[in-house]
């Protein structure tokens, strides 16, 4: 279970005074993986006690962190299930076609929402084509084919080390492959051939998404 994953997680780097996770996310169930909902010692970053940084790693076609509104929205596109306060692109905003489909919602849990918004975790938005770059390069030298979710926590979790690198600084970088891509062969295929685009939305398109949040 990922709260049995957390428990071993904390117990590796309690003792750490730098660390920084990345974690792909959809509607934010993987975010349990590192930063459940409980007391000290399993959430230290929380009450001041360790040096974490929390990066949640989003598709630039679909941003519901990094440029979505904090509101009460509908889960579903349908408008059928309970309102929730979340960051959100609007419940009828339909990003552009991609091969990471599990991250192609509109919103963000509530409790990964609020923890943004206090400023405890930080969010960042990557392209497609970079993301299958960082794929392939893990692919290549680690041996295991990873699924495109899991390819956004990669590629942050390299240009963090790259970045660490250039700098000097000393850090323990963890983040979370959630699963293989040897289902999605189409979609590496299509990046070996050039043929993988981006599509980035405008601020237009998601204005005219959030004009139709619900009125609360």
């Amino acid at each position: 279970s990922n709260f049995t994953t957390n428990q071993k997680v904390v117990t590796t780097l309690r003792d750490l005074n730098k660390a920084s996770f990345h974690l792909c996310h959809g509607c934010g169930s993987l975010r349990y993986l590192a930063l459940p909902p409980a007391p000290p010692p399993q959430s230290p970053q929380l009450w001041g006690e360790a040096d974490y940084r929390f990066i949640a790693v989003e598709p630039a076609s679909c941003p519901s962190l990094t440029r979505g509104k904090y509101a009460y929205d509908y889960c579903d596109t349908g408008m059928v299930c309970p309102l929730q306060k979340m960051y959100t692109l609007g419940s009828g905003f339909m990003p552009s076609p991609n091969h990471a489909g599990g991250l192609r919602y509109h919103g963000m849990s509530s409790i990964l929402s609020e923890l943004y918004d206090q400023g405890l975790m930080e969010a960042r938005s990557v392209e497609q084509t970079s993301v299958f770059e960082a794929a392939t390069t893990f692919a290549r030298i680690e041996g295991t084919l990873p699924a495109p979710e899991s390819s956004h926590a990669i590629r942050a979790a390299i240009d963090e080390a790259v970045r660490c690198r250039e700098t000097g600084e000393e850090k323990t970088i963890l983040f979370g492959l959630t699963g293989t891509g040897y289902f999605d062969m189409y979609a590496y295929q299509k990046y070996n051939d050039g043929e993988m685009s981006d599509y980035i939305p405008t601020d237009e398109e998601i204005a005219k998404s959030l004009a139709n949040l619900p009125n609360v």
